[in-house]
């Protein structure tokens, strides 16, 4: 594979001697709101290059792991089964290579691709969820697969225990009577992530990272802001613990929605989240 023409900072070993590899899916084909996160990859691949490769938080650099930017997947529009499928495709692909995938939204459908193909490699599969909704109706506006609908899928392939919940903040009354029977979820907040962590040290482990999770004062360039978020100062300390789990086996991070903000922060609030997330988890 030769890496895309615009890569993500960092991001720029070759296919061969790369470890893990980030790959765009331009897809919001079920947004019920305000579509338009099919746009962020390529944003912030662009933007990226203005927040540096090095964090001073944790010391450490994107330049010095072995990491490829394959550029994004074209999918069909209309077709999400198909795009699904592909998705499932590509990451098959690269775990089949032995490598950790990275995917950058998109919504939050694009999910249950990817954690489909990690499920068939792993044993005692875990999965790790920020987000500010519960996504776990059975089905939206008469379609099983929705944004809306992602963990609720993501559950059916994985089944109870599985799922870990984190600052969720709105979502149907049914829906948080479910989560009780089905799934570790916390409300408004983090605090129970270290025990959550503790518990899933030496698991595989797949760790999705909707943007909502944000404060829209914070991160407002998104298709559903929702109030009472966390800050940025927040999130690092998130992937702070993080950083204690041993098997990370994939990464996403979606719901940027970049022309909701022309002033850019949200982008950079974006990029500056999974340089922290990659470099915490997969160093």
């Amino acid at each position: 594979m030769q890496h895309n023409a615009v890569t993500f900072i960092g991001f720029e070993k070759t296919y061969e001697e790369s470890s893990a590899v980030l790959f765009g899916v331009p897809f919001d084909g079920t947004s019920s709101f305000k579509p338009g996160s099919r746009f962020a990859p390529n944003m912030m691949r662009e933007d990226s290059w203005a927040i540096e490769s090095y964090s001073p938080y944790l010391d450490k650099d994107l330049e010095d792991l072995n990491l490829f930017d394959f550029g994004n997947l074209e999918l069909p529009f209309g077709d999400k089964k198909n795009a699904l499928r592909q998705i499932t495709d590509f990451v098959k692909q690269v775990i089949d290579d032995n490598k950790i995938p990275i995917m950058l939204g998109g919504e939050h459908l694009v999910t249950l691709a990817s954690i489909k193909a990690l499920s068939k490699k792993h044993d005692d599969f875990h999965v790790i969820h920020f987000d500010a909704h519960t996504d776990l109706r059975s089905e939206y506006l008469g379609e099983s697969l929705s944004h809306a609908t992602v963990i609720r899928r993501v559950y059916d392939v994985l089944g109870d225990g599985k799922i870990n919940q984190f600052c969720i903040r709105s979502g149907l009354k049914e829906e948080f009577a479910w989560a009780k029977e089905h799934t570790h979820l916390e409300k408004f907040t983090y605090k129970t992530l270290e025990n959550c962590v503790f518990r899933l040290k030496d698991k595989p482990v797949y760790i999705t990272l909707d943007l909502y999770v944000f404060d829209p004062s914070v991160l407002p360039g998104t298709g559903t802001p929702e109030p009472g978020g966390i800050n940025f100062h927040d999130m690092l300390e998130i992937i702070q613990t993080l950083s204690n789990l041993n098997n990370v086996v994939g990464i996403d991070v979606v719901e940027l929605s970049p022309k909701y903000d022309a002033s850019g922060v949200s982008t950079a609030v974006a990029c500056k989240t999974l340089r922290e997330l990659v470099l915490a988890t997969l160093s």
